[in-house]
């Protein structure tokens, strides 16, 4: 009996994996085809990664794709996997079925099979992947479970959201399927008492960010309650989102904004960004390495409070230098960038120091103190003479920093083996 049950969990187990490898494989065949089909369809690079997001978007489908897949394979009983899964496959369709259609009915018409069905579907297939991500992963992490019974209700707000989305355009696109879904101004007229329910803003957007906010109150309130490896986990996910959701803002500042080279930096990051939340999850539902993280949030502070100080201080340099060279010669100089890149080397490891001490002393109390009563007893440790005040501040160094529950010194006699 034990043994028909073993082999029955080994089938499971291996069915699974099969079924998320093989999800994975239909994600990434999908971005690829993507990112191929934008080239046809007359994209620029600029479209490609800035205006469309084509790379951004196609760079989150395979994220989410390889760790839910990894995770549903090795935790076949834990739905985090199975979210990151359907909403690769969500994203992935979304951002093939756009170029695809705009392929079929637009740049060669009639060319491909089910352009006006793909059409449609590119219209509302970008709800239940958001959903997913914004509402049931934060809601579900990291044990596949809601804190308590309580919070259940944000589950059903949350698919009551992306069924307010979703539904009313898959109902009332379905008759305008075809080119006029691929050109907004051309759409046919929907009548006035319905259209409403075509904006995602109107009903289904505002209950899924109320959704994603409850679940992510959630989140607080789960690590408030979690010990252990559960914290820990949370400290991953919850620094990867903060990551990610600073460089999107960044980003989208940037986008808005003019400047042609900045803003293809910017986009490069974002898509460098974008995979934190699905890795970082990942690494805490698999559990590996799982205790580096307070060096690597260590080091997100301290890095990236470094390089937006450095940015901002080469920036006003530019700036002010080039206006006093035009009030003083009337022409910009060279030699101003040259000035500012050499001040920015000189004040990296200054500035480094700084920041390193700010962090440790606001996020990492008990370690900043540490260091400065060690750095202290190194101190008196050079000039002390006496053998029992040297003991003593010993004793009281350890108790300080370690904070054993008990702490003793023993001393070897003088001529004792």
């Amino acid at each position: 009996m034990a043994g028909s049950h073993t082999a029955a969990r080994s089938f499971a187990i291996r069915a699974a994996a099969l079924l998320a490898w093989s999800l994975c494989f239909l994600c990434v065949t999908l971005a690829v085809g993507g990112l191929l089909l934008g080239p046809l369809n007359g994209r620029t690079l600029g479209e490609i990664f800035v205006e469309e997001g084509i790379v951004a978007i196609a760079t989150l489908t395979v994220a989410f794709s390889v760790v839910g897949a990894l995770v549903a394979s090795h935790r076949p009983g834990n739905p985090i996997g199975w979210i990151f899964c359907a909403a690769a496959l969500f994203q992935g369709l979304n951002v093939f079925g756009w170029e695809y259609a705009t392929y079929t009915l637009l740049t060669e018409p009639g060319s491909l099979p089910l352009g006006a069905e793909v059409a449609w579907m590119a219209q509302w297939d970008w709800a239940p992947g958001l959903g997913l991500v914004l509402v049931f992963l934060p809601l579900l992490f990291p044990d596949g479970r809601p804190p308590s019974r309580r919070w259940r209700w944000v589950a059903w707000l949350g698919a009551a959201s992306i069924g307010l989305i979703a539904l009313p355009q898959m109902i009332l696109l379905w008759p305008e399927r075809g080119a006029a879904l691929m050109r907004p101004e051309s759409v046919a007229e929907v009548p006035p008492t319905l259209r409403w329910l075509l904006a995602p803003e109107s009903a289904g957007f505002p209950l899924m960010l109320l959704a994603g906010l409850a679940a992510v109150v959630s989140l607080f309130v789960r690590f408030r309650r979690a010990r252990g490896d559960e914290r820990q986990q949370i400290k991953w996910f919850a620094s990867a989102a903060a990551l990610t959701l600073v460089s999107t803002f960044v980003f989208e500042q940037v986008t808005n904004a003019e400047g042609g080279l900045l803003r293809v930096i910017f986009a490069t990051l974002s898509v460098l960004l974008i995979p934190s939340i699905p890795v970082a999850t990942g690494i805490a539902i698999l559990r590996y390495r799982l205790y580096d993280i307070d060096v690597l949030i260590n080091r997100t502070l301290v890095y990236g409070g470094l390089t937006i100080s450095l940015a901002l201080v080469y920036v006003a340099s530019v700036i002010s230098l080039q206006y006093a060279f035009r009030v003083l010669t009337g022409e910009g100089s060279q030699l101003v960038i040259v000035a500012s890149t050499l001040a920015i080397a000189a004040l990296f490891n200054p500035l480094r120091r700084r920041i390193q001490d700010f962090v440790d002393r606001r996020f990492y109390r008990k370690k900043y103190d540490a260091a400065r009563v060690l750095k202290a007893f190194s101190a008196r440790l050079r000039d002390e003479t006496d053998l029992d005040r040297l003991n003593g501040d010993l004793v009281a160094v350890v108790r300080e920093t370690v904070q054993p529950k008990h702490v003793s010194l023993w001393l070897r006699e003088p001529g004792e083996r």
